[in-house]
């Protein structure tokens, strides 16, 4: 048996900040329900065979649950997937495995690799301790990052600016949402303890990097289904705001590049020449999600400039009509909202002006490049 080369670990910040590829040996139950970034999941059981030595366990014991699982994975089972490791050690060699809480299933692990004659070190106390140390990271540096809140009203462009900042957090990037009504993406959002890690483990790099305020969308509570952790939330209540100004035609372009153009895209990769109509279904989804908040009126003036401008696109590939309905909901809706919570939050805006004149702004002021 080949000797371990090198040591398991409980470096956790390590394997976060240098993305260190992690061979997850959970089920792929266990793995949906939450993983990390950097982590590939080639289980030692899958779930039926994780049910079976479970009820084993609870019923039998250890031993007979030990000896079931050896059952259930023996032979070609577990020569396939003895193989999947060596083939992630191997092009991984710089990487650990793991279990839930670094116990039987990797101490298991580590020696059919050792038997295949490949060493291969593995993270102590599992996903249960790397999980925690990301909840307490992402408490702690929630509130010890200071951080500078872009403002805008709607289709200014911030996310587009935070792109191109080296030190920000794109938080609708990380939720995969753009932060609207329409904003969905139709591979889904991740979990929110997938979007918890994959927060943590930004701020960390974040954090590592220098002390430098960081720039961050002024987002509300809610990212389409996800919640920002509570910490977070209020010290970006409590940051000072820089606001971009952009004209209406500016903003109205903006989003119709990325209601329309780019989400139109997504439906042609997914549903091909059936695009059309889940497109349309989307976009009237979306709007009855805030036909309450619109009115009556103004929610069927706005569907019937919605309905004609789909009727153009289909006939003629045009989406120039999409321009009206946008407009219309910036004017009559978004506009109105943000306006009227902006006024709570004038006393911290220390600047306002074009995308051009924030970034200057941005880095004369806190030396956020």
């Amino acid at each position: 048996m080949t000797k371990l080369q090198r040591p398991d670990t409980e470096n956790y910040r390590q394997l976060f900040r240098d993305d260190i590829p992690l061979l997850d040996l959970r089920a792929q139950v266990e793995f949906d329900q939450g993983a990390f970034p950097n982590a590939t999941n080639r289980p030692i059981l899958n779930d039926a065979e994780r049910h079976q030595v479970g009820l084993s366990f609870r019923e039998q014991g250890q031993e007979a649950a030990i000896a079931l699982g050896n059952e259930l994975v023996s032979g070609a089972v577990k020569e396939r997937r003895v193989q999947a490791w060596k083939e992630f050690a191997s092009n991984h060699p710089e990487g650990y495995l793991y279990c839930y809480r670094g116990g039987l299933r990797s101490r298991i692990g580590q020696r059919w690799l050792e038997e295949a004659g490949i060493p291969y070190p593995m993270v102590v106390g599992g996903y249960k301790a790397l999980r925690r140390f990301l909840i307490d990271n992402l408490e702690q540096q929630s509130q010890a990052l200071p951080l500078v809140m872009i403002g805008g009203m709607t289709g200014t462009g911030k996310t587009d600016l935070l792109k191109v900042i080296g030190r920000s957090l794109d938080l609708e990037g990380l939720a995969n949402h753009r932060g609207s009504s329409f904003g969905r993406h139709l591979d889904g959002q991740p979990s929110a303890i997938n979007f918890q890690n994959q927060l943590s483990v930004r701020l960390l790099k974040l954090a590592d990097a220098g002390l430098a305020p960081i720039a961050v969308e002024d987002e509300g509570k809610m990212i389409g289904s996800l919640s920002i952790p509570m910490t977070l939330q209020e010290k970006m209540q409590q940051s000072p705001i820089v606001q971009i100004e952009e004209s209406i035609e500016r903003r109205v372009e903006r989003l119709q590049r990325g209601y329309v153009e780019e989400s139109y895209a997504e439906h042609v990769a997914v549903y091909k020449e059936d695009a059309m109509d889940y497109y349309r279904e989307y976009l009237f989804d979306a709007l009855g999600r805030i036909h309450k908040r619109l009115g009556g009126l103004r929610y069927q003036r706005i569907r019937a400039m919605m309905k004609d401008a789909l009727s153009r696109q289909a006939a003629s590939g045009n989406i120039g009509g999409h321009r009206h309905w946008i407009e219309a909901l910036l004017r009559d809706y978004y506009d109105p909202m943000y306006e009227y919570q902006l006024a709570a939050k004038k006393d911290r805006i220390r600047f306002a002006g074009s995308h051009e004149a924030v970034r200057e702004y941005l880095q004369e002021e806190y030396g956020i490049q």
